[in-house]
């Protein structure tokens, strides 16, 4: 599986969570490609921490507009009633509790829901952005990520990094799986059918709950 398929799969899979009139934040980078693979059934507007709600997918070269672009830079565009606002409108959205659901990246997550997705800044990138706002106003939480960096575990039991957010990660989505955050601890849901149970459990740190009615991951 290349980076880009991978990265695709992921997307899809997410947008199979989004519910039909849910108001959804995309983070930089992998989560942005969720919007392009919204169903056509379901009316989901997409809020932007840099001041929109109504973005659209990814445009064509030719309807690119260099002034219309997510909270990364990445040209988007805006449908019919998007709208634009300053930042200080933007982040009273979030903060104020009107995001349904947020998808982020992860450098880490673990099985308690600890989320660290920014490094100490100077190091390997700045700030963490609008990440804590996000991950603590919406009302679900999901990361979006390659199950691993290099080789190395990104699924752990206790984050390392610095934490952007703690106990608040619902939902993990790799291209080995779906995993849901729980008391118990991190519960295997679906399972990409190119992937064993033991292949996924060797690149996780924490000891998986299979669930019982385990499914195949489909997107």
């Amino acid at each position: 599986m290349d980076k880009q398929f991978v990265q695709e799969y992921i997307a899809q899979r997410v947008a199979k969570e989004l519910h039909d009139g849910d108001v959804v934040n995309l983070g930089i980078g992998l989560p942005t490609l969720v919007a392009n693979y919204v169903p056509h059934d379901k009316a989901v507007m997409f809020q932007s921490e840099n001041g929109f709600v109504g973005l659209g997918p990814t445009p064509s070269e030719e309807n690119l507009d260099p002034y219309i672009t997510n909270a990364g830079g990445k040209p988007v565009t805006i449908k019919t009633g998007g709208i634009f606002f300053d930042s200080a409108t933007s982040f009273g959205i979030i903060r104020g509790g009107h995001v349904d659901l947020t998808v982020l990246g992860a450098l880490q997550v673990d099985e308690k829901g600890n989320i660290a997705n920014y490094m100490i800044p100077g190091k390997m990138v700045p700030g963490m952005g609008g990440a804590m706002d996000l991950i603590s106003g919406a009302r679900k939480v999901i990361v979006a990520m390659e199950h691993t960096a290099k080789g190395s575990v990104k699924i752990l039991k206790d984050c390392t990094l610095p934490l952007t957010a703690a106990n608040e990660v619902n939902l993990i989505v790799t291209e080995m799986g779906v995993m849901e955050v729980t008391e118990k601890g991190l519960v295997l849901k679906e399972i990409n059918p190119e992937f064993s149970i033991e292949e996924v459990q060797a690149v996780t740190e924490p000891t998986l709950i299979i669930a019982e009615d385990l499914k195949n991951m489909e997107v």
